[in-house]
């Protein structure tokens, strides 16, 4: 077949599949590692293959497909009730750490989990380390009970913990991630940071084999900022986590290694090697500045945000500081005029304390300062408290449109500092279940003025009904628009607000032209000497008179025609969004 007469996207992939082979093939060629990479691997690896992280991957790839109803719609999965709403709604709980909000957030989970799971289960290890262990003397050692039993099971089990400690109703595996990169930097703090561009080579591949050819064009934005679209406490609470573990059981290890009857007292290599501080201080600094951990922010109300660069910083390099301590820090007492040999009391640890006790003591105070603030917001229960605006019901939720009320997801917990208060306001689709503790603006009013319609997706574990919500509205000339939102649901349609009239700036000998929204529809009204008139918007091509005044629709447009006079008061108001994606 001619080149020519393949699709343009074939053609992208060959030249990309060419290209890595002859990239590959030298690099082996010049390596000739004779199967000296697979040795390294089976080493350390049940088969070389890194199982733990395999089975995780494919859990969570199953909650997105069945318990997320991505399978009916991968593009769209349920998401509202998978997030950590409250410690009285279980299910949410359950899943929020494996759940996702789309396609691109699992996808890009997954391919870092795939790197920092790989790196940190060869760190853990398949097979004993320790000089005469036997590979099955026990189920600890078994590699098979460590690859499929115990790596996934930790991993999972933190899934957990993420959500039960997490601040806000946040969704996503990312905690767990942030963990396994904490694990990995501990051990491997430059091949860590290394392995970063290897987890975004990861995605560039992923994507090129999905869209080797993409066309694009700028468009506004009607979402927060990047940053405030990151748990931030959930990422630094994982990344805490993993670390903790893994500098326990790194200094656990070099104990064993130097211990009297290890292998290193008889001239073996039995244990790793002491690691520089300066090395794990910049390996974890370099990754919390590229993972943005820096991004501390509150939430004003009605989509502002408020970013504390400067403090969230300070917090990394604090983190960075207090991981190389707990890492590389010395063994002997820090004060050994004091130190008891075998302490028995409080005030004898308290003399006898090592440099590396005070940073795995400091990092397991950073975990709980991290952790402890989500506790209480996770105790408040969801006012029963009907919603603003004429809402609907499906199967427990209520959805509705409002503008400008209190923002029950941020006010939870009433907390003022610095000025800074959680009772905030906020505007668009609210969805509130308090059977399931649930209270969120699933659409903002800009994302929705934006497109003009979104689907709001709701059910539970393997359920899904779907409410779209429209907004159609007429700009009035020289003044606002007047809108209305309408909630569809298999066919029936219902009035959820109506927004204030809107003015027109043209005036007609003295007529004030006024273009308002209804709940059956859009009138004209028109006021003059004290008295008003009101009719609805005429259909296409046809035209109403009221006051004197001819109203003219044509197609998008309103004209108003008195004698000589002909203007335009009102035009049919326009969705960005939708017209970009129709083009």
């Amino acid at each position: 077949m001619a080149l020519e007469a393949l699709p343009i996207d074939a053609v992208h992939l060959l030249v990309a599949g060419a290209a890595s082979i002859v990239a590959l093939a030298a690099v082996v060629a010049t390596d000739r590692p004779a199967g000296r990479w697979g040795r390294r691997l089976r080493s350390r690896l049940l088969l070389g293959v890194p199982w733990g992280t395999l089975v995780a991957v494919g859990f969570v790839i199953g909650v997105y497909l069945f318990v997320q109803s991505g399978f009916e719609n991968p593009n769209r999965p349920v998401v509202i009730p998978f997030r950590a709403w409250s410690y009285f709604y279980p299910e949410g709980m359950l899943w929020a750490g494996f759940s996702h909000a789309s396609r691109g957030h699992v996808t890009g989970n997954l391919l870092s989990t795939l790197v920092a799971g790989s790196l940190a289960e060869y760190a853990y290890g398949h097979f004993p380390r320790e000089r005469g262990s036997e590979t099955f003397g026990s189920l600890r050692r078994n590699p098979y009970v460590r690859a499929f039993c115990v790596v996934p099971g930790v991993v999972l089990s933190f899934g957990i913990v993420s959500s039960l400690f997490a601040l806000g109703p946040v969704i996503g595996f990312s905690g767990v991630v942030f963990a396994l990169w904490g694990f990995a930097l501990v051990h491997y703090p430059v091949g860590t940071i290394a392995s970063l561009t290897a987890a975004t080579l990861v995605s560039v591949v992923y994507e090129t084999v999905r869209t080797p050819v993409e066309i694009a064009e700028a468009t506004p934005s009607f979402g927060p900022p990047s940053w405030a679209n990151i748990a931030v406490q959930g990422h630094a609470l994982g990344l805490i986590a993993g670390a903790l573990v893994g500098a326990w059981l790194l200094r656990r290890r070099r104990a064993r290694a130097t211990g009297p009857t290890s292998g290193r007292a008889f001239g073996i290599d039995a244990g790793p090697s002491r690691t520089s501080a300066f090395v794990v201080f910049a390996g974890v600094l370099l990754f919390g500045a590229s993972r943005r951990l820096w991004a501390v922010y509150w939430y004003l109300g009605n989509d502002r945000y408020e970013l504390y660069r400067a403090l969230g910083l300070a917090g990394v390099l604090a983190l960075a500081a207090i991981v190389a301590v707990a890492v590389a820090g010395r063994d002997d007492p820090i004060r050994p005029s004091l130190a008891v040999p075998e302490p028995r009391t409080i005030r004898e640890s308290a003399a006898s304390v090592t440099p590396a006790a005070v940073g795995l003591l400091c990092l397991l105070a950073a975990f709980a300062a991290v952790a402890g603030p989500a506790v209480v917001p996770n105790l408040v229960a969801v006012d029963e408290g009907d919603l603003p605006g004429d809402s609907i019901e499906v199967e427990g939720y209520q959805v509705t449109y409002a503008e400008d009320v209190e923002d029950r997801t941020v006010s939870a917990v009433d907390v003022e500092a610095f000025g800074r208060s959680t009772s905030v306001r906020t505007s668009g689709v609210i969805v509130a279940n308090p059977d399931r503790e649930i209270w969120t603006r699933a659409v903002s009013t800009g994302n929705l003025a934006f497109w003009g319609y979104r689907a709001v997706d709701v059910g539970g574990t393997g359920w899904r009904e779907t409410v779209w919500v429209q907004r159609t509205g007429w700009v009035a000339v020289g003044g606002n628009a007047t809108y209305r939102v309408d909630a569809v649901r298999e066919g029936n349609r219902s009035t959820l607000f109506v927004s204030d009239a809107a003015h027109a700036e043209p005036r007609l000998d003295g007529r004030n032209v006024t273009v308002a929204a209804v709940e059956e529809g859009f009138e004209l009204r028109v006021a003059h000497e004290g008295t008003n008139a009101t009719a609805p918007i005429p259909p296409e091509n046809e035209s109403v008179t009221l006051r004197g005044v001819a109203f003219v629709r044509e197609e998008e447009a309103i004209f108003a025609e008195r004698g000589d006079s002909r203007v335009r008061v009102a035009e049919r108001e326009r969705y960005e969004g939708r017209e970009r994606s129709r083009n």
